[in-house]
C-alpha cells in the first residue's frame, strides 16, 4: 500500500471508530431467552441455497450432493418432505482428483442455482466435481426428470469457493459466474428459453478476470413494461485507475431483458451491458470498497433502494469492519443515462468521453436492430464515468470487528404507522445482528450467537409471512423468529429495546408482537429516541402500571449472610450493553455512589462499615433503572440497614425518573475523556508544529548565501567597526586586505556589511569572508590554510 495512503487511513480510521454501534443484548449459543429451531439430515451438509414455494409452505435447500424439500407450515419446525440425491459421477471425481483437487472438501456437487421454471418445474445446477451440470426438477413429486440433465458451463461455477448469483426471469436464466476451470473468465449468461443466448465478450474487457458476483435482481418498471431490466452487483479490480496497488471496487451491471444481440458485430453477445461503480464512504472518505451481498427492497410508492453490505481491502491495523450502504434505483439509472468513460489507446489510460453519442445510446432497451457502426461504438462504451452513491452520501451502519457475510431486510410497520426499515446480517463468525434504521442512523437491537464454532453464514432467506429468517450453514439449517417481544418484561425495557415489532401493552402487562395485531392505538412503543421518561412515565410524574420487576426477574434480589472480614463479589448483570453502571452503597442512611469502569462485579472486604444495602443501577438514554440489589449482614447478627430505611425508594423500588431522582447523577465521564483528548491532540499538533519550525530553519540557515557577518550595534545605537580576528597559524596583522576584483569597504553609514564572494575565498570561525590573495596579489599561505 502506498505510503500516502496508509497515512491516510491512519488519520481517518480513529473517525470511523467513533461510529461504531454495540449490540443492546447479545444472545449466547443456545440462550433460552432467544429461541432458535434447526434442522438437520445426516450425511447432507453445506445448506447453501434456498428457494421458497410460492405459498411459503414449502423451502427448497441446494445442498453438497442432496436436494430437500422440507414443510415449513410451521414455523418453529421445519420437516423434511423428500430428498434427492445428486452425486457426481465417479468418472467426474476422478477427473476432480487428478487436476489436484481436494476429495475431501472439493470434488462434490456443491448446488449453485435453485429457480422456479415454472409452476411445475424448478431447474438446479451444481459444481459436479468441477464438472458443472444442469437437470430439471419435477415438482410435485420433487424428483430429478429423466435425461434432463446438462452440461451447465456458463451457469455454475466450477470452483464451489467462487461467488455466483443467478435469476430466473420468464423461463430464461441469468447467471453472473466463473465460465472455466482456472476461474479466471467470468461472465454474464442468459440461457434456456426460446432465444439466442447471450453472454459478455471476454476479448472487450467488460468484465475483470477477478470479478466476483454476489446477487443479481430482475426489476420490472411499472410505468415501461417493455423496460424490464436485470441488475448484477459484484465486485472487480478497477483497470480505470492508474495506481501502484490494485485497487478492488464494487460494480452494478445492467442488461435489458429485450435484448437479443448483433446480427454481424456482437454476435451472440449483450449490445445493452453497462456497469458503474458503487460508491460507499464514510463522511471522512474512508471507503468500503468491497461488497459482499445485496438485497433488494421494493418501496410503498413505487420506489427501488437496494441494500448492500461491504468492507475495505484496507484493514488497518487488523481491525476488519463492516459497512451497510443503500443505493436507490432512481441515482443508479442517472449514473447509466450519464457519461461514458472510453479507453485511449494510444496512452492505455480511461478518460471521460465527450465525443457524440450513437443513437439509439449504448445501453438503452429500444427494441430493433442496431447498425455496425453504432454496436461498434457500443462494445467499447460500456463503462460509466459517474459513480452511483450511497443515500445519503454515507452508510446506514458502520460496524468494526465485524465482516458482514449476507443481509434481508424487512420493512415493519410500528404503532405509529411508521415504516421502519429492520435489517438482519449475518457475519463471518455465526452471529446475526438485528438493526433498525432510523432515519439516517441506526440502532442494533440485538445480536444472536447462532453457532458454537464459529463459521460464516452461508446464506439467509426472509419470509414476511412465516415470521422468520432463514439461515444456512455448513450443517444444517436454523429458524430465527423475526420478533423475541417476550424477553423484555417492563414497559422500559420494552421502549428501551426500541423493536418495531414490539411494543408495550399497559393493559396486559406485557411487551407484545404487533406484527399480527389490529389493537395498536393504546400500545406504547418509542422507536425514534426509545425514552422510556416520555412513553412509560407521563408527565404528571405516575407511572404506567406494570409488573414488579422483582416477579419478571429482571431484578437480582438477595440477602447475603457473610462472616467478618471476608471479600464478596457482588454481580452487576450488564441487562443491556449500551447502559452505563454504578453502585448505590446505604451506610447509616447515608448513599454511597459509585460508578462502574469494567466488568460486572464490585469486590469488597466485610466490616461494620461495609454491611447494608447495596444497589446497582443502569442508565440508558437518560433513565435510571435497578438490576440488581443486595442485602449484605453479619452472620452473628450485627446491626444492618433494614430495607424500611430512608432509601428513598420510588414507586416498587426498581425504576427512577431523572427529574425526581434523589440520588446523585450517575458519574459520566465522556467530557473528561473528551477533554484530555483534545488537549493532548492539541498537545501532539503543537510539538509537531514546532519541530517543523525547527527542521526548517536547520534548512533554512544551511542554504543560506556565505556572506559577511553583520557587524555588531553598540549599546548606543552608533555602530562599531568590527574587529577582525587574527587568523589562525599567522603571526601577520591583517588591517586592510586588497580583493582580488575590488575592495570591501565598510563606513558607518552602511546598515549590512558587504562582501563579494571570490575565488578561492574561505570563512573564519564567525562565518566572515577571508581572502586567499594578499596586496600583492599572491596568495596567502596562512590564510590558505584555515
Amino acid at each position: 500500500m502506498p505510503a500516502p495512503v496508509k497515512c491516510l487511513l491512519w488519520c481517518v480510521l480513529p473517525a470511523v471508530l467513533c461510529a461504531d454501534l454495540i449490540p443492546r443484548i447479545t444472545f449466547l449459543w443456545r440462550d433460552s431467552r432467544r429461541n432458535v429451531s434447526s434442522f438437520g439430515q445426516s450425511g447432507v451438509s453445506h445448506f447453501d441455497t434456498f428457494l421458497l414455494s410460492p405459498d411459503e409452505d414449502t423451502l427448497y435447500v441446494g445442498a453438497r450432493d442432496a436436494l430437500l424439500s422440507l414443510n415449513i407450515r410451521d414455523p418453529a419446525e421445519a420437516r423434511l418432505q423428500k430428498l434427492i440425491s445428486w452425486n457426481s459421477p465417479s468418472n467426474q471425481i476422478k477427473n476432480c482428483i487428478l487436476k489436484a483437487k481436494s476429495n475431501l472438501t472439493e470434488c462434490f456437487n456443491f448446488n449453485r442455482v435453485l429457480a422456479p421454471v415454472n409452476t411445475t418445474h424448478l431447474y438446479t445446477c451444481g459444481t459436479g466435481a468441477f464438472s458443472p451440470n444442469c437437470a430439471y426438477i419435477d415438482a410435485e413429486s420433487f424428483s430429478l426428470v429423466p435425461n434432463s440433465t446438462v452440461d451447465a458451463k456458463g451457469q455454475s461455477p466450477f470452483d464451489p469457493a467462487h461467488k455466483h448469483t443467478a435469476v430466473m426471469v420468464d423461463g430464461e436464466l441469468y447467471t453472473g459466474t466463473m465460465s472455466n476451470f482456472q476461474g479466471n473468465k467470468p461472465i454474464i449468461y442468459r440461457n434456456l428459453g426460446n432465444r439466442t443466448s447471450l453472454k459478455t465478450d471476454e476479448s472487450l474487457g467488460w468484465l475483470h478476470t477477478d470479478a466476483a458476483f454476489v446477487a443479481s435482481f430482475d426489476i420490472q418498471h411499472p410505468d415501461q413494461p417493455s423496460d424490464g431490466k436485470v441488475y448484477f452487483f459484484f465486485e472487480e479490480t478497477a483497470k480505470e485507475f492508474d495506481f501502484f496497488e490494485k485497487l478492488t471496487v464494487s460494480r452494478v451491471a445492467r442488461v435489458c431483458k429485450s435484448d437479443t444481440g448483433g446480427d454481424k458485430v456482437l454476435q451472440r453477445k449483450w449490445t445493452t451491458f453497462l456497469k458503474a461503480q458503487l460508491s460507499c464512504s464514510t463522511p471522512e472518505h474512508f471507503l468500503f470498497n468491497v461488497i459482499h451481498h445485496a438485497f433488494y427492497l421494493p418501496g410503498p410508492k413505487g420506489e427501488a433502494i437496494f441494500y448492500g453490505v461491504f468492507t475495505s481491502q484496507w484493514q488497518v491495523g487488523g481491525s476488519p469492519s463492516s459497512a451497510v450502504c443503500a443505493f436507490d434505483l432512481k441515482e443508479i439509472e442517472n449514473a447509466f443515462e450519464g457519461n461514458f468513460k472510453e479507453l485511449n489507446k494510444d496512452s492505455s489510460r480511461w478518460t471521460t468521453y465527450s465525443g457524440p453519442i450513437s443513437s439509439p445510446r449504448p445501453g438503452s432497451c429500444t427494441l430493433g436492430s442496431s447498425s455496425d457502426k453504432e454496436l461498434t461504438f457500443m462494445k467499447d462504451h460500456f463503462l460509466m464515468d459517474r459513480k452511483v452513491e450511497a443515500t445519503d452520501k454515507h452508510p446506514l451502519l458502520v460496524k468494526q470487528n465485524v465482516i458482514y457475510t449476507r443481509i434481508a431486510v424487512d420493512a415493519a410497520k410500528a404503532v405509529s404507522g411508521v415504516i421502519y426499515n429492520v435489517l438482519y446480517l449475518g457475519t463471518d463468525k455465526g452471529f446475526l445482528h438485528k438493526a433498525v434504521l432510523v432515519g439516517s442512523t441506526s440502532h442494533i437491537i440485538e445480536e444472536i450467537q447462532l453457532f458454537q464454532k464459529p463459521e460464516p453464514v452461508k446464506n439467509l432467506l426472509l419470509s414476511t409471512t412465516k415470521g422468520v429468517v432463514y439461515v444456512g450453514y455448513s450443517q444444517g439449517l436454523l429458524q430465527v423468529p423475526l420478533a423475541n417481544c417476550t424477553v423484555y418484561r417492563s414497559c422500559f425495557d420494552c421502549v428501551l429495546a426500541r423493536d418495531p415489532y414490539c411494543a408495550w401493552d399497559p393493559k396486559g402487562l406485557l411487551c407484545k408482537d404487533i406484527r399480527t395485531r389490529s389493537e395498536l392505538p393504546f400500545l406504547l412503543q418509542d422507536i425514534e429516541a426509545g425514552n422510556p421518561n416520555e412513553t412509560c412515565i407521563p408527565k404528571r410524574g405516575k407511572s404506567i402500571r406494570q409488573p414488579s420487576l422483582q416477579n419478571t426477574g429482571l431484578v437480582k434480589d438477595e440477602n447475603i449472610t457473610v462472616k467478618m472480614n471476608s471479600v464478596l463479589q457482588l454481580r452487576c448483570p450488564h441487562v443491556s450493553s449500551v447502559a452505563n453502571y454504578s453502585w448505590t452503597q446505604h451506610i447509616n442512611g447515608v448513599s454511597q455512589v459509585q460508578p462502574i469502569i469494567s466488568g460486572e462485579y464490585l469486590v469488597t472486604v466485610v466490616n461494620e462499615k461495609t454491611l447494608g444495602l447495596y444497589e446497582c443501577w443502569a442508565s440508558e438514554n437518560g433513565f435510571l433503572y435497578q438490576v440488581a440489589r443486595y442485602m449484605i449482614m453479619d452472620v452473628n447478627g450485627a446491626k444492618q440497614l433494614g430495607r424500611e430505611d430512608k432509601s428513598g425508594q420510588l414507586g416498587d423500588g426498581n425504576v427512577s425518573n431523572q427529574e425526581t431522582d434523589w440520588r446523585s447523577p450517575i458519574s459520566n465521564y465522556w467530557a473528561q475523556f473528551v477533554a484530555v483528548t483534545v488537549m493532548l491532540s492539541l498537545t501532539l499538533v503543537g510539538i509537531l508544529v514546532l519541530g517543523l519550525y525547527y527542521y526548517c530553519e536547520r534548512r533554512r540557515s544551511k542554504s543560506k548565501v556565505q556572506g559577511c557577518s553583520t557587524p555588531e550595534i553598540t549599546k548606543n545605537g552608533s555602530r562599531e567597526k568590527p574587529q577582525e580576528k587574527t587568523p589562525l597559524k599567522s603571526d601577520h596583522k591583517m588591517d586592510n586586505f586588497q580583493h582580488k576584483g575590488g575592495t570591501c569597504p565598510e563606513s558607518a553609514d552602511n546598515v549590512e556589511s558587504c562582501c563579494v564572494p571570490m575565488e578561492s575565498e574561505k570563512k573564519d570561525m564567525e562565518n566572515n569572508c577571508v581572502p586567499l590573495f594578499a596586496s600583492n596579489g599572491d596568495a596567502s599561505r596562512d590564510y590558505a590554510n584555515i
